[in-house]
């Protein structure tokens, strides 16, 4: 393996630690020390690929939106889903992550300390694919405001359904239901 090769798998691990800490105990888990740790490598090594914890979490975030993108991007080259299929499926995939890795999410959607513009890349490469899903619905001129709309109110929804609110006597509702009332209200409406 080449010295190339060596610094990018260990790069890999250190984000692949990073992810996990986070995922199991929040941004106060992760720590570059324990991420240097898990992977076994010194302690200085870690600093080698991320200048500080803000740096690596940051890029925990970056490749959460890339992994976002990448699964619209599969989405909207699915020629068995109706466009209408496809955006609900689209805006499951954002309820999805909140639920299975809410620490990761509010990461996302949180201002980055450091190298927001990774972030930003990855969230614009996401947006794009979204609206390129919202378009096959709704076409071209009414696609960024009704994405825009789509997207506040999954987020919104996930929220919701995160602290608990959505599960009370009040509401008896899921995120996936407000989903389908969103789409049976804007889109289809």
């Amino acid at each position: 393996m080449s010295r190339a090769e060596a610094a990018a798998a260990t790069r890999r691990a250190l984000l692949d630690e990073a992810a996990a800490l986070l995922d199991a105990g929040g941004p106060a888990a992760v720590t570059l020390r324990e991420v240097g740790a898990r992977v076994g490598v010194s302690r200085g090594a870690p600093y080698g690929h991320f200048a500080d914890k803000e740096t690596l979490l940051a890029a925990v975030a970056a490749e959460g939106w890339q992994r976002i993108g990448d699964e619209m991007q599969r989405l909207r080259g699915d020629s068995g889903l109706s466009p209408e299929q496809t955006l609900r499926a689209a805006l499951l995939i954002v309820i999805a992550v909140s639920r299975e890795r809410p620490h990761l999410y509010q990461l996302m959607f949180s201002r980055p300390l450091r190298d927001p513009g990774a972030i930003v890349r990855a969230a614009q490469r996401t947006c794009d694919e979204f609206l390129g899903i919202v378009a096959a619905v709704t076409g071209e001129d009414e696609a960024s405001r009704h994405a825009a709309v789509l997207l506040t109110a999954a987020h919104g929804a996930a929220g919701l359904e995160n602290s608990g609110l959505l599960d009370t006597d009040k509401w008896q509702t899921t995120a996936d239901e407000l989903i389908d009332l969103l789409l049976a209200t804007t889109v289809r409406g």
